[in-house]
């Protein structure tokens, strides 16, 4: 498995027949030679397909990729990295990819309108979180208090976080001047102006708190002021190797997929 940041099921099995033989007036043939040996033919999955994925599933799609190399050894999967929009951008321009998994539906949708995706699958969901420095120096609690809290981090306008944050502010009722906001062009950027200090607080997705430890303090969103980002899934039409890309998307749904994703603080896709 190749990571590439930007800046871009299962194996299967054909038992072969076993051919039995019966002889006439009652008596039995003597068994062919297929039929002392069950011949079993095993089609090997091989070849690269190149993932581009959300960066919150930097993760939890680094684990995924190499369980899934481990269990096809001869098909390799390379990773490229970045906000859904800048993605999907990049795949209506021509850049080369066999996979797409966005972190909202929205996305998605632009290349299916324009017949440039097999039809997608969701395969996870997740919800926002705020993140503070280390320690919480400043007591946020709520999203109302990000209104008297210094600088605040938040995705770009067009990126998912940054339209999920957006909803859930207006929802509380929280009007944030552009003037305390410091925006990232993805989920990463977004929570590292946090941990490096350029930041007081964010809002960022659940498992991008997770996979930060330490370096941050996370403050639970009630529900009923939280939003669900739903993730879907694609093999590009374009693909050089559908077989491959479909397996891999056929083992993100698989059960040690779905559990991987858990693990990494993602809901289930239903």
């Amino acid at each position: 498995m190749r990571v590439r940041t930007t800046p871009w099921f299962a194996a299967v099995l054909m038992v072969g027949l076993v051919a039995t033989g019966c002889g006439s007036s009652g008596s039995k043939a003597a068994p062919t030679a297929a039929a002392k040996a069950p011949t079993t033919t095993v089609s090997k999955l091989t070849g690269t397909v190149t993932v581009s994925a959300a960066a919150s599933l930097t993760e939890a799609f680094g684990k995924i990729g190499a369980d899934f190399h481990a269990a096809n050894p001869g098909a390799e999967t390379t990773f490229n990295f970045g906000s859904s929009g800048a993605l999907e951008l990049q795949i209506e321009g021509g850049a080369p990819a066999d996979t797409f998994a966005s972190a909202d539906q929205d996305t998605m949708a632009k290349l299916q309108v324009k017949n440039l995706v097999d039809a997608p699958v969701v395969f996870a969901r997740n919800q926002l979180v705020i993140v503070t420095k280390a320690g919480n120096p400043q007591h946020v609690q709520t999203l109302a208090d990000l209104a008297n809290v210094g600088t605040i981090s938040l995705c770009g306008l067009t990126v998912p976080c940054g339209k999920y944050a957006a909803q859930i502010l207006q929802t509380a009722g929280v009007t944030i001047p552009e003037s305390k906001v410091t925006r990232g062009v993805d989920v990463k950027g977004t929570l590292q102006a946090v941990a490096t200090g350029d930041a007081d607080v964010a809002i960022v997705y659940v498992t991008d708190a997770k996979s930060a430890g330490t370096s941050v303090a996370a403050v639970t969103i009630p529900a009923a002021q939280n939003a669900v980002a739903t993730y879907p899934i694609a093999t590009l039409k374009a693909s050089g190797d559908a077989a491959v890309s479909d397996a891999f998307i056929a083992y993100v749904m698989s059960a040690r997929g779905q559990a991987t994703l858990r693990s990494f603080g993602f809901l289930p896709p239903s």
